[in-house]
């Protein structure tokens, strides 16, 4: 239940996505993270600093304890209403946090993945990524390298 205690406070992130075409866009960005419910959750909340302007964002992270297995949602600040996806679960393993979720874009069946990693007392790295063959392959699409600010 206090894997994603490291996260709690602020952070300065630089932020990797993968476009369309194939390049990486590379923007600033902030997050700060907070528990919530004794422990048991946890909110993040992200600010972005795109080239087309300031974007927002929010991660809702839940624990279960008959399952040890966290769940995280994602809310895009662009459509705040819009139907949340299912939510990626899994745990840390030796450091190493890993969640999957399986879903629909567009009709094709997507496999997500989340992995966070190099985490220290002031730096973190999460990194998502996608794959259409149910896992076989997968392509990194948005890397996030998290320094703590003081």
């Amino acid at each position: 239940m206090r894997d994603f205690d490291f996260e709690f406070g602020e952070w300065t992130v630089q932020h990797r996505t993968l476009r369309p075409d194939g390049t990486w866009l590379e923007f600033n960005g902030t997050s700060v993270t907070r528990p919530a419910m004794g422990g048991m959750a946890n909110v993040e909340e992200n600010v972005f600093d795109k080239p087309g302007g300031i974007a927002r964002g929010m991660a809702m992270r839940t624990y279960d304890t008959k399952t040890d297995l966290w769940a995280i949602w994602w809310v895009d600040g662009r459509d705040p209403h819009g139907a949340l996806d299912p939510p990626v679960k899994g745990r840390f393993v030796d450091g190493v946090g890993t969640f999957y979720s399986d879903s629909l874009v567009n009709g094709k069946s997507v496999r997500t993945r989340f992995i966070w990693s190099k985490i220290t007392a002031r730096t973190a790295k999460w990194e998502q990524a996608l794959s259409m063959d149910a896992g076989a392959t997968w392509e990194t699409n948005w890397v996030m390298e998290f320094s703590r600010v003081k």
